[in-house]
């Protein structure tokens, strides 16, 4: 009998991309699956099972993929962070350094209500850049941070450990070591 296959088995490497000597891990073979995609949310709902839980924020963009599950399985809202430009209302922005420069990171100014409870989601950690302007947001807004739950935590870029320095719960289906 075949073993059980796990959320990591889901997950596609390909080797040298976007850069050589990056091995990036694609989800998107994970979301093309049904049972793969329905474990992976599963697994991701299940810390949080009874804890008070308002709104998902999704990190642009495949955060937007598992928030938007995860918010229909809470039946709470979703809010998205997206990139600057992208969002058509007022807005509040956050600059976060990336190995290659500065990206920016929004958020409407309405979209949390101080002192809502927030889990924050995205597909991947890694340095942890995104998250923490995305968790910035958010306090700014006055939400409350649960957590943040990712799919693959890659821990020898230190993501983890940066937003756990923060003060931040952070939750990982999976890892893979290296960049």
């Amino acid at each position: 009998m075949p073993a059980t296959k796990t959320v990591r088995d889901y997950i596609r490497t390909i080797v040298d991309f976007p850069h050589e000597g990056i091995m990036f891990r694609d989800v998107t073979t994970l979301f093309a699956d049904p049972r793969g995609f329905r474990m992976a949310v599963d697994q991701m709902l299940h810390p949080y099972a009874g804890m008070e839980i308002d709104k998902v924020v999704g990190l642009e963009a495949r955060g937007f993929i598992l928030g938007g599950a995860i918010a229909h399985q809470l039946s709470v809202g979703f809010v998205p962070i997206r990139k600057k430009g992208k969002l058509p209302g007022a807005t509040i922005s956050e600059a976060y350094t990336l190995e290659y420069g500065e990206a920016v990171v929004e958020v409407h100014d309405d979209a949390i209500t101080a002192g809502e409870k927030i889990l924050v989601v995205d597909d991947l950690l890694a340095t942890g850049g995104t998250a923490e302007a995305g968790i910035k947001l958010v306090e700014r807004l006055g939400g409350e941070i649960v957590s943040c739950a990712f799919v693959i935590d890659l821990p020898d870029l230190g993501g983890r450990a940066r937003l756990e320095k923060m003060g931040m719960d952070v939750t990982a289906l999976c890892t893979f070591e290296g960049a």
